[in-house]
């Protein structure tokens, strides 16, 4: 199954959907709870009491209604069990339960979209800041800008956008966070044409981990600006975010073709010469994966945003490149491409990947990417390519906190299982194998598409010569790392 299809397979919209205010609670009692270090300690009812007295939203624990919605992540591979959650309603709930989550020193998780794939939007013991209610979308047409509240998905953010025939760079799964996928960079379909999410990162609202509210913006405590444009969520919960868009649409042109695998070598050579002449206008991604029969195949996901007239003659050589067994290029609308309806907010199944990015489809490294493909079991498994470049690379590698300026591509090795079930184990061997030949051939990492098992020297991998910088404004707004549940960047490093 695809990667950028989850968010179509599963109809469960529960865990993202605003959960109703309930009546205050009867008084809670003392709940055991763990702290940044690990120790255990038990945080007083009359403390969370007081908390639950103080925000607008629900705060939940372990028992009361709701609370295993509430837990429930994106990715089911984990499975979580906070001590506390508080479902935030707005900046003042969030103040308050950073400012709570500090003065008890727990470990701290933040949950916006919940798009994780390592799990990060949740923690066992800990307390989660959930921010998922905080969904609203403002688009101001004359400037050109959107104001997106932290709990928002692409998906949301591409509806309202297009309303006024504007878009953002905004990823290629439409119930991803927009939090999450800018705080991290922020590939998609017009990022080789317009930059990253967070290049077109204009200015943002944060609470630090002392509980501050910052405006952040290029005149406004720039060198944060800076840390969030690709900086992970290291240096606080941002509350709301301001975007650039730009006039896109409503009609592109793009779809899918998809080739039999068993010419992979000389398709994947062929390709690479034409990316070579590709205008930033185009982008396409590319997945060596399985479809209904079991059968290997290749399958690019096309999206052309420049003039329509010239979208045949620009896309012909894709369908040239050998025979297609199917080709569903078409003039659609970008909301039909970004899949912008579908947002349950939940997978249906567990996932487990890895990345790296890659300097280019070199006659080397497809010669090992079908090596490796060729073992890909025929089932649930994928290796893809999301496409850089253009606008993407033409911004200094320190002119943000993302370093990975001078990618072609960032690649992915993903497997995925039913869960409950038993394919778990089998099915993370087969991606540590496969990306343990492929890894060589990468350099460095997208902080969006990290697994549970990064360690410091792959997040050095992500952020590059900026890693130092980036640990300076650590030490000055979060110098506890009350918020390490990401791509860490260390104060103590």
């Amino acid at each position: 199954m695809k990667r950028r299809t989850f968010c179509a397979a599963s109809a469960a919209a529960l865990a993202t959907a605003a959960f109703p205010l309930r009546l205050r609670a009867a008084a809670a009692s003392d709940v055991a709870a763990v702290a940044l270090d690990g120790r255990q300690l038990t945080l007083k009812s009359t403390d969370i009491d007081d908390l639950r007295a103080t925000v607008r939203g629900e705060l939940i624990t372990a028992g009361e209604g709701g609370y295993d919605a509430a837990r429930r992540l994106w990715n089911p591979a984990f499975d979580r069990h906070p001590a506390l959650i508080v479902r935030c309603l707005g900046a003042a709930d969030v103040r308050r339960a950073v400012s709570f989550s500090a003065s008890h020193g727990l470990l701290t998780a933040v949950h916006a979209g919940g798009h994780s794939f390592a799990g990060h939007s949740g923690c066992d013991g800990g307390l989660v800041i959930d921010v998922s209610p905080m969904r609203a979308v403002e688009i101001d047409p004359l400037k050109r800008e959107a104001r997106v509240e932290a709990g928002a998905l692409l998906g949301h953010l591409d509806r309202e956008a297009q309303a006024f025939a504007l878009a953002t760079t905004a990823g290629v799964a439409a119930d991803t966070g927009v939090a999450g996928l800018t705080l991290g960079g922020g590939l998609g379909r017009l990022g080789r044409r317009f930059g990253l999410a967070c290049d077109n990162l204009l200015a943002a609202e944060l609470i630090t981990a002392d509980g501050r509210w910052l405006p952040v913006s290029a005149t406004d405590n720039p060198e944060l600006l800076w840390g969030l444009r690709g900086g992970g969520g290291n240096f606080g919960v941002v509350t709301a975010f301001t975007f650039q868009l730009h006039e896109v649409g409503p009609q592109v042109y793009g779809g899918t073709v998809t080739y039999s695998f068993k010419d992979a070598r000389r398709l994947l050579r062929s390709f690479a010469d034409f990316l070579a002449r590709a205008p930033d206008e185009l982008y396409v991604d590319v997945d060596l994966d399985v479809d209904e029969h079991g059968e290997k195949v290749v399958e690019l996901d096309v999206c052309y945003s420049g003039p329509l007239k010239d979208a045949e003659r620009v896309t012909a050589p894709l369908r040239r490149l050998g025979k297609p067994q199917q080709e569903q290029l078409a003039m659609q609308p970008y909301v039909k491409i970004q899949g912008s309806a579908q947002t349950p907010g939940t997978a249906e199944e567990g996932i487990y990947l890895k990345g790296g990015f890659i300097d280019g489809l070199t006659p080397t490294f497809i010669d090992t990417l079908v090596g490796v493909a060729e073992s890909m079991p025929s089932d649930s498994f994928e290796i893809g390519f999301q496409q850089a470049g253009g606008a993407i690379a033409r911004v200094a590698p320190t002119g943000s906190a993302y370093w990975n300026r001078s990618a072609s591509h960032d690649m992915h090795v993903l497997a995925s299982w039913k869960v409950p079930g038993d394919g778990a184990e089998r099915n993370r061997d087969w991606v540590r194998r496969a990306w343990a030949q492929l890894a060589p051939l990468t350099r460095g990492y997208y902080v969006n598409i990290s697994s549970a098992e990064q360690h410091a020297e792959t997040v050095h991998g992500a952020y590059g010569d900026n890693y130092p910088r980036l640990v300076a404004l650590k030490k000055r707004y979060d110098p506890t790392n009350l918020f390490r549940l990401n791509a860490n960047i260390n104060p103590a490093a």
